[in-house]
């Protein structure tokens, strides 16, 4: 049964390491996958359908049932894929999730982003063209009236200084059928490299309740 991780925007595979190398220390080949969402993208328009899509056409060829978790960009496409596929989740981590996309913060982030140098965006796995056309293609995604189609066990998580998604983050726990809330403390967005040992813990748990 796979564990498929996915970044956020910003980051890449690297970023979940000290969190995955302890909670699979000694995991078959395939069991972890932690993919580089640009990749999904290369020949296509950056827009959020065609990384969901793409998304979609890469677990078709997992085994399933999967343990899906995300962080920010990768807690939206997670959400989405269970939502439109429940019977192939079997459990579901979100970090740092919106369900239905704040589009004073996006439109907000997307003028920062239009400010910036290209240089700025190297490390980002996208150039700014593309991120900007990512973003603005997620403006109008609204879940709230699908979230009743997640059937699988969830599990919601914040950083305790993550201040722009930590009320979505309960409202989502909440509205989910059967998830838990946990806060990380003196943590901010990036849970997976600001406290990895904490996900580790909070990960284990989660998992172990599954067996």
């Amino acid at each position: 049964m796979p564990y498929l991780f996915l970044h956020g925007l910003g980051q890449g595979p690297e970023s979940w390491g000290p969190a995955v190398d302890h909670l699979f220390p000694s995991s078959p080949v395939g069991t972890v996958l932690t993919p580089r969402l640009s990749d999904f993208l290369i020949g296509q328009e950056a827009t959020y359908q065609n990384l969901y899509q793409a998304l979609c056409q890469y677990c078709h060829f997992l085994p399933r049932p999967l343990h899906i978790c995300g962080l920010s960009l990768g807690a939206v496409l997670a959400l989405h894929y269970t939502i439109e596929h429940p019977d192939e989740v079997r459990s579901l981590t979100l970090i740092g999730a919106q369900y239905r996309m704040p589009k004073r913060l996006l439109s907000f982030q997307n003028a920062v982003f239009s400010l910036l140098p290209q240089a700025a965006f190297r490390n980002m796995g996208f150039e700014k063209r593309e991120l900007l056309s990512l973003t603005a293609s997620m403006m109008d995604l609204d879940f709230s009236h699908d979230l009743e189609n997640v059937s699988c066990p969830a599990l919601v998580l914040c950083g305790e200084r993550d201040k722009a998604n930590r009320n979505a983050s309960r409202d989502l726990a909440q509205l989910l059928p059967r998830a838990r809330f946990r806060q990380v403390p003196g943590c901010g967005h990036q849970v997976n490299t600001e406290s990895p040992w904490h996900l580790v813990q909070v990960l284990s748990k989660f998992y172990g309740r599954l067996l």
